[in-house]
């Protein structure tokens, strides 16, 4: 056991939960914790490649995509070229891209704290056409430029990773060096991060975890060409390294108090290339990520000196839960385990099924033990079984579906909002 200011870290327990995931293929990845700078738990689940040639079970060294986390790599040199006096957070961005919409309203504190109105290009109905190609910064502009903001500047905040790939392409102007270059100047040097770098075709012989999605088997999902999302989600790493990033960036290692406190303000509930919340009274800052199948988590609590990560290619069981269970772990608060039912009679279920409210179809299958649901035009997902019998879900997009096997219906919960569908 490890103390955690008057905590400990429960490993026995943290290893419990991992296995569970893992024996249930509700997850791949890795876990990571540092307690006051030092790793004092480390933990792999699943696999970094599954017959591609060959399984490569999922270690220690094992990199992943880190999607949005990025953006705090992003945010930090941003705060490193104000202290040189090269930026200011007042300057707006028609000093680089005049073309854009508002670009002499939008201010780069606006684009740090999404307030910029900027819409978000991954949002957008062609990203889906290109996102599998690489793209120039000219192409990227075009699309940008081309899109009508979603609100006036500095009225209020919306996420867009159209603001953090500005900013890495500003950063790029200001320094004239590339992207990757200054990343590894700025940050991955000067701290040592040996497993951190801007990505590529991912490459399984350098320890590089493929994505995957998981509907009775698991199958290879497509790869972003990261010549696309740059500064907003292009970076690879490790949980270990992104515990030492964010200790580092909180010990004031990579920019100035100061410049941390503005990185941490929250305005409309965003911070500048972080995100401020609590866990049972507890400050906590960090960012997540989702690219691909890859879903990654970072956060520190500072008062307690306490950096955890984890990161996943693949699997239903949300990474913001696993965090939610280290925490509960770490902290010796009350935590049940997750409980993945197995359930019968799945026969019952299976069908096409149709709704009169949306104009769409769902095909209800299964494999094995496990219930299997298809949208029209659409990937498979797996729904986990519950406590309660004939309500399934599929928690990473938020469903829940509840079975009526007798009357051939269910109902599906989403967002707030329900729909009735109707076996055909």
């Amino acid at each position: 056991m490890v103390k955690t200011n008057a905590q400990t870290v429960n490993k026995p327990r943290l290893d419990s939960l991992l296995d569970l995931l893992a024996t249930n293929n509700r997850s791949m990845g890795s876990l990571a914790i540092m307690q006051n700078g030092r790793l004092v738990y480390q933990k792999s689940i699943g696999y970094a490649a599954i017959d591609s040639p060959s399984t490569i079970p999922a270690t220690a060294e094992t990199k992943y995509r880190i999607g949005s986390i990025s953006k705090m790599f992003t945010g930090v040199m941003v705060m490193q070229l104000v202290e040189e006096g090269k930026l200011s957070v007042t300057s707006t961005l028609d000093k680089f891209y005049p073309a854009i919409p508002n670009a002499a309203k939008i201010t780069i504190g606006m684009m740090m704290n999404h307030h910029s109105g900027l819409h978000n290009f991954t949002n957008d109905p062609q990203y889906f056409s290109y996102m599998l190609s690489p793209q120039t910064h000219q192409q990227m502009l075009a699309r940008i430029t081309a899109m009508k903001p979603d609100f006036e500047p500095g009225t209020k905040g919306q996420y867009s990773n159209t603001n953090f790939l500005l900013l890495s392409y500003i950063i790029e102007k200001i320094s004239g060096k590339s992207y990757p270059e200054l990343v590894k100047q700025r940050i991955i040097n000067k701290i040592g991060l040996k497993d951190t770098y801007y990505g590529d075709k991912i490459n399984t012989a350098k320890n590089e975890a493929l994505p995957y999605a998981y509907s009775g088997k698991w199958t290879k999902f497509s790869e972003t060409d990261m010549s696309i999302p740059t500064g907003a989600g292009s970076m690879v790493s490790t949980p270990a390294d992104l515990d030492k990033f964010i200790v580092a960036l909180f010990d004031g290692k990579l920019i100035k108090p100061a410049s941390l406190e503005l990185m941490k303000t929250s305005t409309d509930n965003y911070g500048s290339a972080m995100f401020a919340t609590q866990f049972k009274g507890r400050k906590v800052y960090g960012h997540g990520g989702a690219i691909d199948a890859y879903r990654s988590e970072l956060a520190y609590f500072p008062e307690q000196k306490f950096a955890v990560s984890y990161i996943s290619n693949g699997g239903s069981f949300d990474p913001s839960r696993v965090m939610q269970a280290v925490y509960n772990i770490s902290f010796n608060e009350p935590f049940e385990m997750p409980n993945f039912t197995v359930a019968k009679g799945l026969d019952d279920y299976i069908g096409v099924y149709s709704s009169k409210q949306i104009p769409l179809k769902i095909n209800i299958t299964k494999d094995g033990s496990n219930l299997i649901a298809q949208a029209t035009g659409q990937s498979a997902f797996p729904l986990d079984a519950t406590k309660t019998e004939g309500v399934f879900e599929f928690d990473k997009a938020g469903i829940v579906m509840e079975f009526r096997a007798a009357k051939g219906e269910f109902t599906l919960k989403q967002g707030g909002k329900e729909y009735l569908f109707t076996k055909e």
